[in-house]
């Protein structure tokens, strides 16, 4: 049972008294509970709170998601490594709430939490049973606004955390050569790694209070925007206004800006890192921004499954390719993607060929890449049944995707306090439907104009250069 004194009064009141009616008896037919199974929508209903910026989607189902999005990923912080110590802070101590209290009270509802951080964001929030939606709407805003940034838990907790992903990711030739392709593209900005490098004197940098100051300058009301799935709209909005009403409108004084806000520059060239542990080659190039940016180009998101590389059809390689590529290889442990990574103002396109012993077939692999994608340019590679099934492919993945219960929370929290606009998957699902095969052959010979990024990391001996390969760099 939960304490009275443990949560705030009427909140606690009203979360249980909610839940309790929840399980006993059926919400009345007038009450809107659960969204039209068959409105097959996943439209987000946007708004205002108090200020806030607020989206949600009435999904069906018992449980909601609701998350804090704030425009402080690494790409805006003004040192290195404060986007990554603040998401550690998350669901900590507060003024109000010690962070064992917290992890009980969320156990009690039968809740998880969750922060993570990405280059344009640090995202905060909860799942839970629909009718607790107040008690995480507040505890949001107070971890938004009156955590306490101890120095004790930073030098006990929060760097030991932020080290041993400095380790994994240092270990990790995927992750490196991903990190080196963003730092070719963009350089600063978007450039900049989501994990700092180990090599990052962060000692210079990080302490309790520059991330306490930090966090000032991320949580305020014009650079976050709360999202939320499985919930009422009218519900949202009505806690949102209560309990954030009191959020900060200015960052503290002193506290140096954000970085990072202007727009992003793609400029291409080649890294090359030793490595031990495995061998990977990203081929990048200019890509597409979100759809709530100025850039976005549904092509890519074609182009990207027509490359493909990973089967969608068991016990085969599927149409894809760089999988038919990849399927030449047998036995040499070839592990091909491509992916889109969508900003607020641009795009990265990548191709990753990894494998973990092999380096002359990441080789083979990486030329046979190029090929194709020189291919679909000039069209003599660009086939009609391939494309068809490259635009279902794209467009089933963004559908689908819109059906996972974090769907969209991030890149919609992000178009809110970007520009005031949600992530629509029903729209960017409809635009990718309609591209053309003349829209996808243009889109590779667009990205071929460019200089492209070639990050190669493990055995350098016998991963290519990217001359080797015909790229410009």
């Amino acid at each position: 049972m939960v304490l009275r004194h443990s949560l705030g009064r009427q909140t606690t009141r009203r979360c249980l008294t909610q839940q309790s009616q929840y399980l006993v008896a059926p919400l009345p037919a007038s009450r809107r509970g659960l969204a039209a199974p068959s409105s097959g929508s996943f439209q987000y209903e946007t708004g205002d709170a108090s200020g806030i910026k607020i989206a949600s989607r009435d999904l069906a189902g018992p449980t909601s998601t609701v998350a804090l999005v704030a425009k402080a990923g690494t790409r805006y912080q003004p040192l290195p490594g404060l986007a990554e110590g603040l998401e550690k802070y998350a669901f900590r101590n507060t003024m109000r709430r010690s962070a064992l209290r917290i992890q009980r009270e969320a156990e009690l509802f039968g809740a998880s939490l969750f922060s993570y951080h990405t280059r344009e964001s640090i995202v905060l929030g909860a799942k839970f049973f629909r009718n607790d939606l107040p008690y995480f709407v507040e505890l949001l805003h107070e971890v938004a606004s009156r955590t306490k940034y101890l120095d004790h838990e930073f030098k006990e907790q929060v760097m030991d955390l932020v080290h041993r992903d400095q380790v994994r990711q240092l270990a990790n030739t995927h992750r490196l050569a991903q990190a080196s392709a963003h730092s070719l593209a963009f350089h600063r900005g978007l450039g900049e790694p989501v994990l700092p490098t180990s090599s990052t004197p962060l000692h210079k940098y990080l302490s309790h209070d520059a991330i306490g100051a930090y966090s000032s300058l991320a949580y305020t009301k014009p650079t976050v925007a709360l999202v939320a799935n499985g919930v009422e709209h009218s519900e949202l909005k009505k806690w949102t206004g209560e309990y954030f009403n009191d959020l900060r409108q200015h960052p503290a004084p002193g506290v140096p800006p954000f970085l990072g806000q202007e727009q992003s520059q793609y400029f291409g060239g080649e890294e090359r890192i030793a490595h031990s542990n495995g061998n990977t080659v990203v081929l990048a190039f200019p890509g597409s921004s979100s759809l709530t940016g100025g850039f976005y180009k549904p092509e890519v998101a074609v182009l990207a499954a027509l490359l493909g590389g990973q089967s969608t059809i068991k016990w085969s390689p599927g149409f894809s390719l760089l999988a038919k590529a990849a399927h030449k290889q047998q036995g040499a442990g070839i592990d091909v993607d491509t992916d889109s990574h969508i900003y607020s103002d641009a795009g990265l396109l990548t191709i990753t060929i990894h494998s973990k012993h092999y380096p002359g077939s990441v080789r083979d692999v990486a030329a046979d890449a190029v090929s194709i994608l020189k291919g679909i340019a000039d069209g003599s590679g660009l086939e009609e049944k391939d494309f068809k099934r490259a635009v279902a492919t794209a467009r089933f993945k963004e559908l689908e995707h819109g059906q996972l219960p974090q769907a969209g929370l991030e890149l919609t929290g992000a178009g809110m306090v970007q520009s005031g606009k949600p992530y629509q998957l029903d729209e960017s699902a409809e635009k990718i439907g309609k591209v053309e095969m003349s829209g996808v052959k243009k889109a590779a010979q667009d990205m071929l104009q460019f200089k492209a990024c070639v990050s190669s990391v493990g055995d350098l001996f016998h991963l290519p250069y990217g001359d080797e390969l015909g790229l410009k760099v």
